[in-house]
């Protein structure tokens, strides 16, 4: 919409607004139907009190008719009576007399019950005198006289009476006169009730939809411009009421609406490319997230993530530093597009001599341009002071700009540094200072991943060597010292010539040389040993076996594969070191004639060992803590399964070993 429509749109509906602000009629609605209401029941009401007062006037005046027409009756009815009277019949003249003083009294007066009046016509009041007096003047008088001669007829009232009937004519003739007009108005009024009826109900209707259809209709038109997208439609304000104020906020919508479409494709590719800048940054987050739980050593994951997130900032140079535990200095792991010069000078140093040492965990991200002193870092505190001087110079020197640096940090520890370096000036947006401190959050628990590995891999090899130191202390230690001491007595009876007891100390060193063989072979047998899923049954018959071999016991074994899975190459291994160690003690102490050896594997695995040799005394064992290293070696091995192990024994009644590992602390294999 050009600014002259807009400006003559503007003027229109001001124009409209002012001319609503002039017009006579009521503002409101609600008062324009009160006050359209009133006035038309007001008309209505008139028009039907004057047709009801027409209609009373009529029935009054055909009252009177009658009534003036039975003047005549009586007046003849006296004429009778008196004829009547002069036959010698029963005179009935003061009665139709005062009958006929009654009608006129009536007529005179009114009746509104009846209801009977006159007419309120000067004529008919004239004329009724003149009845009257002609019936008071003279006929009563004439009547009377009549009555009072004897004989003969009444030839008086008989003369009179024409003229009386002819005045009584005359009078209900100008009733009926007055009637037939009050009956013509009659008509003219219910004709025009009629007519009102009609022009109030189209004037009605007509106000009825200027008022409320015509506004509709053009907010309906509006709208549907509107979903034509014509935001330049303007409603003209015709009145002040309650449409005129939906036609100001029509337009104060449209007007609304109209800035917001003219912004809304441009608000439409910001967030666009707001989602592509999103989507972008999971994208790269998700592929780090996946390449750094990959296997490989350190430097050539760094390397790697340094090459993938210069590639994402288009950076023209990056180093990746740790953090010396000993020192505390940067050192420098891994860099890309730095010139030696700077990698040869920043191998090691301390992290207050450069940019790098500026990142920790309390500021992930800190950003400088190096050219120009004194600019605030997005996201930390960095700019010329946190850049010494030698390292200002050394990256001006290579042609670098900018750097950007985000702390490794893992566990609110921070780990080492990452940069990247710019040829350009360049500044990272919110968002970027945002990726690059996740981004160094997720290197820092890769690496913090991979020390914890090492160290569980160390943890592993020491406790495992604690194993075998134990296992050779409790093994060949013992013989090797059992050796020294033959051989010392030896040195002695040669010195001597004691040939006897060179003799009997001969077959205990050769004895115990073959003892010490013997248990060199079973603990390397025992450290070789290696387990696949299901091959648990397999090796305890090869341990049980080799027992057989060596042992003159008679060994049992009962081995039931009931519902229990199969255990895991670890726990598999673990259980036959218990066993292993549990025969190698029946074997070398327990002088056992008889060894039975059960092994189920049901809801939870149960390993028993079992034989009827001298036994211990489990109180001296316990007395002793670690010195028997047997025992200790199978505790150790049971809570490296979170098995429990249990030892009886008694003196001269044989030992039991049992292992049960339950089924919360099974592995699937």
């Amino acid at each position: 919409m050009t600014p002259s429509s807009d400006s003559a749109t503007a003027s229109a509906a001001s124009a409209a607004s002012s001319g609503a602000h002039e017009a006579p009629f009521p503002k409101r609605l609600s008062t324009r139907i009160v006050v359209l209401s009133t006035v038309a029941l007001a008309l209505v009401l008139a028009m039907i009190s004057g047709t009801l007062w027409l209609s009373w006037q009529l029935e009054g005046g055909g009252a009177a008719i009658n009534d003036a027409g039975s003047l005549r009756m009586r007046a003849n009815a006296v004429a009778i009576a008196l004829w009547e009277a002069r036959t010698g019949q029963p005179s009935q003249v003061d009665a139709q007399m005062h009958q006929l003083d009654e009608t006129l009294r009536e007529l005179r007066d009114g009746d509104p019950a009846r209801p009977l009046f006159l007419p309120a016509d000067a004529g008919i009041h004239a004329q009724f005198e003149r009845v009257a007096s002609a019936w008071n003047h003279t006929l009563r008088p004439a009547a009377l006289s009549d009555l009072a001669a004897s004989g003969g007829e009444p030839s008086m009232y008989i003369g009179l009476l024409p003229g009386f009937v002819d005045d009584a004519n005359r009078l209900v003739s100008l009733i009926e006169r007055e009637n037939a007009r009050k009956t013509a108005w009659l008509r003219i009024s219910q004709v025009a009730l009629a007519a009102l009826s009609c022009v109030g109900t189209m004037a009605i209707v007509y106000l009825l939809y200027q008022w409320f259809v015509a506004p509709v209709q053009r907010l309906q038109d509006g709208l549907a411009r509107i979903e034509a997208r014509e935001f330049d439609t303007r409603l003209p304000v015709e009145t002040y009421d309650e449409f005129g104020h939906l036609t100001q906020g029509f337009n104060r919508m449209v007007a609304e609406l109209q800035a917001l479409y003219r912004d809304l494709a441009g608000r439409v590719d910001a967030k666009t490319a707001q989602l592509a800048a999103q989507n972008r940054e999971l994208a790269t987050l998700y592929e780090m997230a996946a390449f750094l739980n990959t296997p490989g050593p350190a430097e050539s994951l760094c390397h790697d993530f340094l090459t993938r997130v210069m590639r994402e900032f288009d950076a023209d140079g990056g180093t990746v530093r740790v953090v010396s535990p000993d020192d505390g200095n940067l050192h420098l792991l891994v860099s890309e597009g730095m010139p030696e010069s700077i990698t040869r000078a920043e191998q090691c140093m301390p992290a207050a001599d450069c940019a790098c040492g500026g990142a920790t965990a309390e500021a992930p991200v800190v950003f400088g341009l190096v050219a120009q002193p004194g600019t605030r870092a997005a996201g930390g505190e960095s700019g010329e002071s946190g850049l010494s001087g030698a390292f200002t110079q050394r990256c001006l020197k290579a042609g670098f700009l900018s750097v950007a640096v985000s702390a490794i940090v893992a566990q609110n520890e921070t780990l080492g540094t990452f940069s990247l370096h710019f040829r350009r000036e360049r500044e990272i947006p919110p968002s970027g200072v945002q990726l690059l401190q996740t981004l160094g959050r997720h290197l820092g628990v890769a690496l913090m991943n991979r020390r914890l590995v090492a160290l569980g891999r160390q943890l592993a090899v020491s406790e495992e060597r604690n194993l075998v130191a134990q296992g050779l202390h409790d093994s060949i230690a013992q013989g090797l010292s059992f050796l020294k001491m033959q051989v010392h007595l030896l040195d002695g009876a040669a010195q001597q010539g004691d040939l006897d007891e060179i003799r009997e100390i001969v077959p205990l060193l050769a004895g115990g040389v073959e003892e010490s063989y013997d248990d060199v072979r079973e603990l390397l047998l025992n450290f070789r040993t290696k387990l696949s899923p299901g091959k648990l049954r397999l090796a305890v018959e090869d341990t049980v076996a080799r027992f057989r071999r060596q042992s003159d016991a008679e060994l049992t074994l009962d081995y039931r594969d009931e519902d229990g899975p199969p255990l895991p190459p670890d726990q598999q291994l673990q259980v036959l070191f218990v066993l292993q160690e549990a025969l190698s003690n029946a074997r070398k102490h327990a002088q056992a004639l008889h060894v039975q050896v059960s092994v189920v594997n049901a809801r939870d695995f149960r390993l028993t060992i079992e034989d009827d040799g001298v036994g211990y005394d489990p109180a001296d064992i316990a007395s002793r803590g670690e010195s028997h290293v047997g025992f200790h070696i199978m505790h150790e091995r049971a809570r490296r399964l979170a098995a429990v192990l249990t030892l009886q024994s008694a003196p001269g009644r044989g030992a039991r070993v049992e292992l049960v590992l339950p089924a919360a602390s099974r592995m699937a294999a």
